[in-house]
């Protein structure tokens, strides 16, 4: 049984808000800075070459000749909106491109100079704007609680069958996991996931799965049961460190539960045992090596034959909720509605037994 039930967090954060963090470009300041100056630059350079062409146009109060310095001495004056007067547009011409160029040109001078003001001031409203049309697009995605060894490593075999980055939103109590999840282009909620708003935030409510795999396994109990409340549809799949635990975390709700320590161990001991089937049965386990493991349906020319007449090598049948052994008489005939779990061979060729692929975990 799990000893003891409670939130992974102290209790002095029990009313925090789940903050949503989207994933967005970093740019530096300076770079922003350079840009802005750039584009000054450019509008400022654009009005000069506009006046020149236009240069008999203007009256100069000095003289009746505008030179280029002139040109350039006006443009500089009327952008930054001090107007003199000594040199003013005189011709028809002139006094229309002011009005349809040169007006547009000035606002847009000085909305790039404070445009490090405007930023600050418009950066909650565009950040609003973007979470309300990511929440408006949000479908059927996929929820990881936890974004340390075993959530990524799920969210990386989750991304090598073809799900989007953007059908990931990961949830954590750590500000600095939910910062890595968006440098990975994860949206990301900083919160308690046992808490009911902070999974809403995540959109649980509409979410096809989630996989839970924070640090205790207390944490894994109480937001499979949260989860399973929001949205009675969604496939959850969780881990929990202890086997005595994973029972309970099944009464929860869970549709699926690995036993990590127990897996690790097992694992371990196979290691010891036969190096060639650890090595074996860890390259099964990591999607896009040697071997991969795969479920699908069965086809239909693979209706109504035994399962060691496929191309693919099969382990198990899937039929209805009883998974059957390859050799089980009941799966000597496949049906068109069955499930094949197969082997099917991937890119890489399988390790040695001697290489270092990382501990099991």
């Amino acid at each position: 049984m799990v000893r003891r039930l409670s939130s992974s967090r102290e209790d002095g954060d029990t009313e925090r808000q789940g903050s949503v963090l989207l994933p967005r470009l970093s740019v530096s300041p300076l770079r922003q800075v350079m840009r802005r100056l750039l584009a000054a630059l450019l509008v400022l350079w654009v009005t000069v070459l506009l006046v020149y062409v236009d240069r008999d146009g203007y009256v100069d109060d000095v003289d009746d000749h505008m030179t280029f310095l002139d040109c350039l001495y006006y443009t500089t004056v009327t952008l930054s909106t001090t107007g003199y007067g000594d040199i003013a547009p005189g011709s028809d011409s002139a006094r229309l491109v002011n009005t349809l160029v040169i007006t547009p040109l000035r606002v847009i001078f000085l909305i790039i100079l404070i445009g490090t003001t405007l930023e600050a001031l418009t950066d909650r409203t565009r950040q609003q704007w973007r979470l309300n049309r990511w929440r408006s697009a949000l479908r059927d995605h996929t929820v990881v609680v936890g974004f340390g060894t075993k959530g990524r490593s799920a969210i990386q075999t989750l991304l090598s069958t073809g799900l989007g980055r953007d059908q990931v939103v990961v949830i954590d109590a750590y500000p600095q996991s939910v910062k890595a999840a968006n440098a990975e282009g994860f949206a990301g909620v900083e919160g308690d996931a046992t808490r009911s708003q902070v999974l809403v935030r995540a959109e649980v409510q509409r979410a096809r799965q989630i996989v839970i795999a924070p640090q205790r396994d207390d944490t894994s109990v109480l937001v499979t049961l949260t989860a399973r409340q929001l949205n009675p549809r969604i496939k959850i799949v969780a881990a929990v460190r202890e086997e005595e635990n994973a029972p309970l975390l099944r009464q929860s709700g869970a549709d699926q539960v690995i036993t990590s320590a127990s897996a690790a161990g097992r694992l371990l001991g196979l290691a010891m045992l036969s190096p060639n089937a650890s090595s074996v049965l860890e390259d099964l386990i990591q999607r896009g090596t040697g071997l991969d493991l795969k479920e699908r349906p069965v086809t239909k020319a693979e209706a109504g034959r035994s399962p060691r007449e496929c191309d693919d090598l099969v382990v198990s049948v899937v039929r209805g909720h009883r998974i059957l052994a390859y050799d089980d008489p009941e799966a000597a005939s496949l049906a068109l509605t069955d499930r094949l779990v197969v082997i099917h061979r991937a890119s890489r060729a399988l390790p040695q037994p001697d290489e270092r692929r990382g501990e099991p975990r």
